[in-house]
């Protein structure tokens, strides 16, 4: 017969780590809603929802896991090392099993919906701080009066992607940069949203009079499906110098 105080010992400890674990896990999600509820500038938003939404979901969902898994061996009649160790065997099995599944949830289904909300944020209309009014996206042919050479090189070899937003009534202009590689494409494959570019190469290099063509390499990170795309690269501009020679 079990000894009433040391089990009512173990079961005590095993329901506060329990209620310490999913304390954590809660902290962690108010942690993350406040800071973007906080967050009043759309594209900081966007930027923190890119580099660490997912991350902070995976770990909330550890802390919960091991709360649950450490609850199962809580109110336990018997402290056997036998049954202390199957339970724990178990316990530790079954949490390993729905972590994996949590994870391939969060690395292969859930991006679908947080690509949605970036869209979202990237587009929707900025407020010109100047006149409080939205200001007007501009296309690719109408920014580039805004971007420097450089940047226009980003955008001609795809690396990176800028959004100039103006307020027309007052001039006011503001530019943000985004990666050129977003976020992985969807797989013809396997239809997750997990094809992405590795590699590129330039086939034929840009010239004043002709444009250029640039070949990008993609792998799928679930499937293993592999592609190559073809994209054209604008002709090269002349620079502000020599057309005003």
């Amino acid at each position: 017969m079990q000894d009433p105080i040391s089990l009512l010992y173990w079961n005590g400890i095993g329901l506060q780590i329990t209620l310490g674990l999913a304390g954590i896990g809660v902290l962690i999600l108010l942690g993350h809603l406040l800071k973007l509820s906080a967050t009043r500038d759309l594209k900081s938003k966007y930027d923190y929802i890119n580099a660490h939404e997912i991350n902070f979901l995976w770990y909330a969902s550890i802390t919960f896991i091991a709360a649950i898994a450490i609850y199962a061996n809580t109110f336990s009649d018997d402290l056997s090392p036998l049954l202390i160790g199957v339970r724990a065997f178990i316990s530790v099995m079954m949490a390993l099993i729905v972590g994996v599944i949590v994870q391939n949830l969060l690395k292969f289904y859930y991006p679908f919906y947080v690509e949605k909300r970036l869209k979202k944020l990237r587009y929707q209309p900025r407020i010109s701080p100047k006149t409080g009014k939205p200001m007007k996206l501009l296309s690719e042919d109408e920014e580039d009066v805004y971007l420097d050479e450089g940047m226009q090189a980003e955008e001609n070899i795809f690396s990176i992607d800028y959004d100039v937003w103006v307020e027309e009534e007052t001039g006011y202009t503001k530019i943000e940069k985004y990666s050129g590689h977003l976020h992985a494409n969807q797989c013809p494959e396997c239809n997750y949203q997990t094809l992405r570019v590795v590699k590129e190469e330039i086939i034929t290099a840009p010239t004043a009079d002709s444009e250029g063509e640039l070949e990008k390499y993609m792998n799928c990170g679930y499937c293993g499906f592999k592609t190559k795309k073809h994209f054209k690269i604008a002709p090269l501009r002349e620079s502000h110098s020599e057309a005003a020679v």
